[in-house]
């Protein structure tokens, strides 16, 4: 009886924990019941964007005209086709083709850059979205990750009927899910991947345990209740969604141990990455054995080369940019130019989340005056320096772009 009480203790402590720490929660935590699974397995590729279209309105139905078309437009898979005089396919429409994936919590107006970069190289570009994206964060709480590669596997399908050259290129999460396709694949002729997620914190193999006691406590769901004032990517994040990526890292590293890696990878990730481990990117990396595989690092010190990958295969990249008050990258600055309006330079948003709601005075001035902020990724010695916004563009993108085209230039 003791143990009994101490376990009823314990939960009730619990309890008390997740209710005083999470904000109140709001109608977007709740699940939508539109968007957990995916179900365009029978769609082709038009009318599978179109029906995502549909879902992400229903779910902003709130939302004014001329906003409501923006998140949808910045929300929703798209595809896009390479110019008439791009050569064809043996068989085939295309040549060449490639599926973007986007990252956990984002959508994929983070894949957009690099889309109209592979279109205008000739291929044929095809992004989806994941199931639980792009409508509301509670349809994060009953998400798998299986689902996550149901959508994969559907867009490499779709992909494959009118290309003869199959490529995969993923953001974090999705570059895990392009790593998984392939290995199971064998029409995936390449990977193109950017901040990959093959190491995650190990803390996220517990993030589950929550739901001992989250049945009456529904904050508890969450790590993170945010204004998720952002229009493309979801700021509050549940638990469920750690517990997910864990599991997807896990699986994708028991198949790494198992099968070698032997199609050319490009790969571009920063050295500071808070999200993801990017040593673990280095690792694999440094276990491919296509001699056209090439990888860019950004680096506070680029004149280290990290142990394990030859020279030629590693571009470091300086990311310290005092001019530009620029302190690192970060993980979420890599696929996203200078130039994009809502993240870049100029952007009208800024990323200051990491100060709410503990410290609402820093998270009100980094909102207030972005361009007198230091911006970089949230280490803690960046954090000590001042107010400070996470970096969500590279202001390296025009360089990444001609490594990638030599990258291209070099397959055969």
């Amino acid at each position: 009886m003791n143990r009994f009480n101490n376990v009823l203790l314990g939960i009730s402590l619990l309890l008390l924990q997740a209710c005083a720490a999470t904000p109140p929660l709001e109608a977007r935590h709740q699940v939508s019941g539109l968007n957990t699974q995916f179900n365009g397995d029978q769609l082709a590729f038009a009318d599978y964007v179109a029906s995502s279209r549909a879902t992400i309105a229903k779910t902003h139905a709130g939302l004014k005209p001329t906003e409501a078309e923006k998140v949808i437009d910045g929300n929703a898979p798209f595809e896009l086709k390479p110019a008439a005089s791009c050569p064809e396919g043996h068989g085939k429409p295309y040549r060449r083709g490639v599926l973007l994936t986007h990252g956990l919590t984002d959508s994929p107006y983070f894949m957009r850059y690099l889309a109209s970069f592979f279109q205008e190289n000739c291929f044929r570009v095809m992004v989806i979205l994941l199931p639980g994206h792009g409508t509301q964060p509670g349809d994060l709480l009953d998400v798998t990750w299986e689902e996550w590669a149901k959508a994969e596997a559907y867009g490499t399908d779709k992909l494959a009927a009118e290309v003869a050259e199959v490529y995969l290129a993923g953001f974090s999460t999705g570059g895990a899910l392009s790593v998984y396709q392939s290995l199971r694949d064998n029409r995936v002729r390449g990977l193109f991947l950017f901040s990959p997620a093959f190491k995650v914190s190990p803390m996220a193999a517990l993030a589950n345990l929550h739901k001992i006691y989250s049945w009456a406590s529904p904050p508890a769901k969450w790590l993170d209740v945010m204004p998720d004032k952002d229009i493309y990517k979801y700021e509050s994040f549940p638990k469920n969604a750690a517990a997910q990526i864990y599991a997807l890292t896990q699986e994708v590293g028991s198949q790494l141990r198992e099968h070698e890696v032997n199609i050319p990878v490009f790969a571009a990730a920063s050295q500071d990455d808070t999200s993801v481990y990017s040593s673990a990117t280095l690792e694999f990396m440094a276990r491919t054995h296509h001699p056209s595989s090439r990888m860019v690092l950004y680096t506070t010190d680029a004149k280290k080369f990290p142990p394990g990958i030859p020279a030629e295969k590693l571009e470091l990249v300086n990311s310290v940019l005092p001019e530009q008050k620029i302190l690192s990258s970060a993980h979420t600055a890599i696929v996203l130019p200078p130039e994009d309006m809502h993240y870049g330079v100029a952007g009208n948003y800024s990323n200051c989340i990491h100060y709410y709601p503990d410290e609402m005075g820093k998270y009100d001035a980094c909102n207030k005056n972005p361009k007198e902020d230091l911006q970089g990724e949230l280490t803690e010695e960046n954090l000590n320096d001042g107010v400070m916004r996470r970096l969500m563009y590279n202001p390296n993108f025009a360089a990444l772009k001609i490594s990638m085209k030599k990258f291209i230039d070099s397959l055969p």
